[in-house]
């Protein structure tokens, strides 16, 4: 493999990692799932989950997504070992998540990640996710409000904000 080749390849993964975070961030269930070889694996084993080929990361997705208030995940770049049309790596991650049962907190995790080289490029072949460092004490702050809603209304227009009369 050529010098130009091998850094083209670990431009492609770590571009895929930060689609990973962006999918992720953004809900976007569907193209998180299209990252993954079409019997790719993403295992949560502190969750418990084990979702295997697209559909079911993109149904799992939608199950975990669904509980959040909010999810912030930060990726921080880590290892990749390049062997031809495979590579292994590590990408390091930090959350900050409020679920909408009040579970809360911030982690610290690690990505042991498989890629293969796909016709369509670089996809997760499997992706284990290894929690590493758990807070679960309240968090201090909170997701902003939608753009344009008012934080708080006064009580005079509370039923209205509401859509009551």
């Amino acid at each position: 493999m050529s010098d130009l080749q091998a850094i083209a390849d670990r431009v492609e993964i770590e571009a895929l990692r930060g689609e990973f975070t962006d999918a992720a961030m953004m809900r976007d269930r569907a193209r998180l799932a299209s990252l993954f070889t079409h019997d790719g694996a993403l295992r949560m084993p502190n969750i418990p989950a084990e979702l295997v080929g697209r559909d079911e990361i993109r149904a799992g997705g939608e199950r975990l997504q669904a509980q959040w208030e909010f999810f912030v995940q930060t990726t921080h770049p880590g290892t990749i070992q390049l062997d031809g049309d495979t590579a292994t790596g590590r990408a390091y991650i930090q959350e900050l998540a409020r679920a909408r049962d009040g579970r809360q907190g911030q982690n610290y995790a690690i990505y042991h990640d498989r890629y293969q080289r796909t016709g369509d490029g670089w996809k997760f072949a499997e992706r284990v996710y290894e929690v590493r460092y758990e807070d679960t004490s309240p968090l201090a702050g909170s997701a902003p409000r939608v753009a344009g809603a008012p934080a708080d209304p006064p009580a005079a227009n509370k039923a209205a904000a509401e859509g009551r009369r």
